[in-house]
């Protein structure tokens, strides 16, 4: 299928691409679960708990064995006493969740085809700027029709481009390598350059 190229100099053009990462059926539970895998994966893995014997205190046997007519105990930090450690500590060590490739290419060219259907897929070429300038990338979305809600997509990162967009707080910078599924479905527009394009579908075929 093709898709249209946008130049600043107003003309259009156009760039063949693969039907099977541009015209794919949208796979609503696929996305999701790589989407909430991808989450998951920056979760900071904090919780634990102590086991008795973390827990400070408890060296002594509180009474004898035999003769008192209580329960036998051996330490007052019994999982079953009062600020005693917990019976079955199992620390969170992180939240993974298994999400194997071809599951994660399918799921990217689900996003990617939706996009495009819903016209939020913008593809141009040249997309660049001279120096690390905020006013240059402002004018750089008027002369597209753009709104400042977007992800730039490039072949390689761009630093300068980069540097230019991160006073925005509606637009992002990043090269086909890194490309996640929150950030594709996050912006109003992703803005794409053809060898972007070419380098995603190297990977997602």
């Amino acid at each position: 299928m093709e898709i249209k190229v946008h130049s600043f100099g107003g003309g259009e053009g156009a760039l063949e691409v693969s039907d099977a990462v541009f015209s794919r059926e949208f796979n609503e539970p696929l996305v999701h679960q790589i989407v909430t895998a991808y989450m998951a994966r920056g979760r900071q893995a904090t919780k634990g708990w102590k086991s008795r014997s973390d827990v400070s205190g408890g060296g002594a046997k509180p009474w004898r064995q035999k003769g008192t007519g209580r329960a036998r105990v051996g330490s007052i930090r019994s999982p079953l006493w009062r600020s005693g450690g917990k019976g079955l500590p199992h620390p969170r060590t992180n939240y993974d969740q298994k999400i194997n490739k071809k599951m994660w290419r399918a799921g990217i060219r689900s996003i990617l085809s939706e996009l495009l259907r819903q016209e939020r897929l913008v593809v141009v070429e040249g997309l660049a700027v001279d120096e690390p300038k905020t006013k240059q990338v402002v004018a750089l979305f008027k002369t597209l029709e753009l709104p400042l809600d977007a992800l730039l997509v490039l072949e390689a990162y761009d630093e300068k481009l980069a540097l230019a967009a991160r006073n925005l707080p509606y637009v992002h910078v990043t090269d086909a390598d890194h490309v996640d599924p929150v950030s594709l479905i996050d912006f109003e527009k992703v803005v794409m350059t053809p060898g972007a394009i070419k380098k995603l579908e190297e990977r997602l075929a």
